[in-house]
């Protein structure tokens, strides 16, 4: 699944959209290294999120296409 879809649909980020540019800007970083709006999202990936002040950090533990608003939080762990 592509990185912009993964942050949409775990619900880290609230729209597609703006996933997408906050990618282009290179403030989503996998692993330790800014990747674009296409990476393939894998089980075990570690996100960073520098967006705000606070860095949020997550790592996968799930890819699901689609997710209510209560299964979201269980597509990743909070580091």
């Amino acid at each position: 699944m592509r990185l912009d879809k993964y942050l949409k649909i775990s619900r880290i980020i609230k729209r597609r959209t703006v996933a997408n540019e906050a990618c282009d800007a290179g403030r989503i970083l996998v692993n330790g290294k800014a990747e674009r709006a296409s990476y393939a999202v894998k089980i075990g990936d570690v996100i960073e999120v520098q967006l705000g002040t606070n860095p949020f950090r997550a790592e996968v533990t799930a890819i699901n296409e689609y997710a209510k608003k209560d299964e979201a939080a269980s597509m990743y762990k909070v580091l």
